[in-house]
């Protein structure tokens, strides 16, 4: 079984380079000639690449890694919310918006040097944060994030964990980057919750159990937040608090998981 997952991830690891040189010429030319087609051209390319990436892991791979519904419409003020399980919670996001994209805020790490991952944080105009920097450079990336959420065009989604969960429970929130979105304006917040991924965070034992994975994820509805003065602990609370009875009653089958249709 193991030779699926390294061969599945062979499929991804070829195509890469191609999508990047795709994305670097035709789909960021395209972009910048139409201007008034941005969103729609660039909501399109994220998605084939999502839905590539997904076919691969489960028709190569063995994998089964369902699509969270696509119910959170593009526009601004929307921010979505998630727990952070393995780097799949990324085509997790992307699916569930309709019409458009997230702009996902993003490690510092991936701006640079890594083939179309580095581009597509540049193209698509990713928030970067860098939790580990000097605290100059901490406030300037929170000031820039603060910035995305006044002028964003697409929704913003945050994994408030900051990291992948080492044991599939909700970990405690990194506050400083939902305190910088929700101090700006006002929200709808859209919750997601996944779970059957975290075993496989790291690579090694994602691509060697690659055909053991089932995943399952769910909405848990919105939020909403109108008061960008008042002090968000409360209310980040309170969204931990939700994800946290979103996983159980998710394992518990309590909630709606998202079905078997991936793409």
């Amino acid at each position: 079984m193991k030779i699926r997952g390294y061969v599945a991830l062979g499929f991804v690891a070829f195509a890469f380079p191609v999508f990047d040189l795709v994305q670097r010429t035709a789909i960021a030319g395209w972009a910048r000639l139409r201007p008034s087609r941005r969103i729609s051209t660039l909501a399109w390319w994220i998605d084939r690449m999502r839905a590539f990436v997904i076919w691969c892991l489960e028709h190569v791979g063995g994998a089964s890694i369902p699509m969270p519904p696509r119910v959170v419409p593009s526009g601004p003020g929307t921010l979505i919310v998630m727990n952070h399980q393995s780097v799949l919670d990324i085509p997790l996001v992307v699916a569930t918006v309709r019409s458009g994209y997230p702009r996902i805020v993003t490690r510092a790490r991936y701006h640079r040097f890594i083939p179309l991952i580095s581009h597509m944080v540049r193209l698509y105009q990713y928030p970067v944060v860098n939790p580990r920097a000097k605290s100059d450079h901490i406030r300037e990336s929170l000031s820039s994030l603060g910035n995305a959420a006044l002028t964003s065009e697409v929704p913003i989604a945050i994994f408030p964990e900051g990291t992948r969960t080492k044991d599939g429970e909700i970990g405690r929130f990194r506050m400083r980057g939902l305190q910088a979105l929700l101090s700006k304006r006002s929200w709808t917040v859209h919750l997601f919750v996944a779970d059957g991924y975290w075993r496989s965070a790291k690579l090694k034992h994602f691509v060697r159990g690659m055909a053991h994975i089932k995943g399952t994820a769910a909405y848990l509805g919105t939020v909403e937040w109108s008061d960008p003065e008042e002090d968000p602990v409360e209310f980040i609370d309170e969204l931990r608090n939700r994800l946290v009875e979103g996983l159980e009653d998710l394992r518990h089958g309590r909630l709606p998981a998202s079905g078997s249709e991936s793409t």
